[in-house]
């Protein structure tokens, strides 16, 4: 685990941000046409491995490379709190935050476990625990230099030479940002985004709805800015993951997205500039009814579905496996030629 302290800055305004997401790069077209022409050669009929063929060649044009590999994936959990809390939004207080950061730390949290089952580091980091994001029903959630910092932050915890990010977070009331977010990238209501995150009854997933609504006619036509509904309704973990996304972008490194929280997160991108998260896949579709929502806005099809909702980047771990299969199928099985097998005629 590491605190979000700042070391050389990259981004001090949300222009600096703008700027590199306006400046990323194409997939690399030789290393997916490589990574295409050796799935036709390999000893199974034509499609037999289904998605699992695609993601090998996204994968190569991602990287920039062929073959892919899976040697060095990193799991980065940002952790966050959100003074929207005192509205009443979570099963929770703002406090398990702090003591789920040192569960972590202890090794005793589900992605300790997935992250260690499936081979990719973990790195949690905290963004100012002790002082939450201000409830953004009354004023913005951050101040524009607090943004760019917490943008700053996930840019900088992406360091070269990994070959696959997995991006998560923990920070109790942050589904109640990420609603108010997607409600105001992609429009709709509350009642849209709105679900109940860690447990909410029927009665506090309407009081959730109420105040995202609060949220969106608070900053009105300031939410038509991407990165100024990141930074007026989302979180500091939320900032980071965003920039950590785009870092990723920058550095040739592909992404797996978590669930609901991840994915809002990511979505500023998407608006900013067309294609900026063709980088990404969704890891899994969660429990929280605004994710369905979520990824078939964003275009994005799971790899999988199996009613989760813990957050952590577990989703995102699980799907680490499919992409390992992904990646051992098409590096390791034999061409037709190799195996002395018939092709097609």
């Amino acid at each position: 685990m590491s605190d979000a302290t700042a070391t050389a800055i990259e981004i001090a305004t949300l222009a600096d941000f703008r700027a590199r997401v306006a400046a990323f790069a194409a997939p690399n077209a030789a290393a997916a046409e490589a990574a295409r022409a050796r799935e036709a050669q390999l000893t199974k009929p034509a499609g037999a491995l289904g998605r699992l063929e695609e993601l090998a060649i996204w994968l190569a044009a991602w990287q920039g490379r062929h073959p892919p590999s899976l040697e060095r994936p990193l799991c980065l959990v940002f952790a966050g709190n959100h003074g929207v809390v005192a509205r009443g939004v979570s099963a929770y207080p703002g406090a398990v935050t702090r003591e789920m950061v040192a569960n972590f730390a202890a090794g005793g949290a589900a992605i300790n476990q997935l992250c260690k089952a499936f081979g990719a580091a973990l790195e949690v980091i905290a963004l100012e625990l002790e002082r939450p994001t201000a409830d953004f029903t009354a004023e913005p959630a951050m101040s524009e230099a607090e943004c760019a910092a917490a943008l700053d932050t996930g840019w900088r915890a992406v360091k070269p030479g990994h070959d696959v990010l997995l991006v998560g977070e923990m920070g109790i009331g942050n589904t109640t940002a990420a609603a108010a977010l997607a409600a105001a990238l992609f429009g709709g209501s509350g009642a849209d985004w709105a679900g109940p995150g860690t447990g909410l009854d029927g009665a506090g997933v309407a009081r959730k709805a109420a105040v995202v609504d609060e949220g969106l006619r608070r900053h009105g036509a300031a939410l038509a800015d991407p990165l100024e509904a990141l930074r007026r309704l989302g979180g500091r973990e939320l900032a980071a993951i965003c920039g950590a996304v785009a870092a990723a972008r920058a550095r040739t490194i592909p992404v797996i997205l978590d669930g609901f929280v991840a994915c809002a997160a990511a979505a500023p991108l998407a608006k900013l500039a067309p294609g900026a998260l063709d980088h990404c896949i969704a890891g899994h579709v969660s429990a929280e009814p605004g994710h369905v929502r979520l990824l078939a806005t964003l275009g994005k099809a799971p790899l999988l579905s199996l009613g989760m909702r813990l957050g952590e980047a577990s989703g995102a771990a699980l799907a680490l496996g499919v992409l390992k299969g992904a990646v051992a199928t098409h590096c390791g099985m034999a061409t037709f030629a190799e195996a002395g097998v018939s092709g097609k005629i």
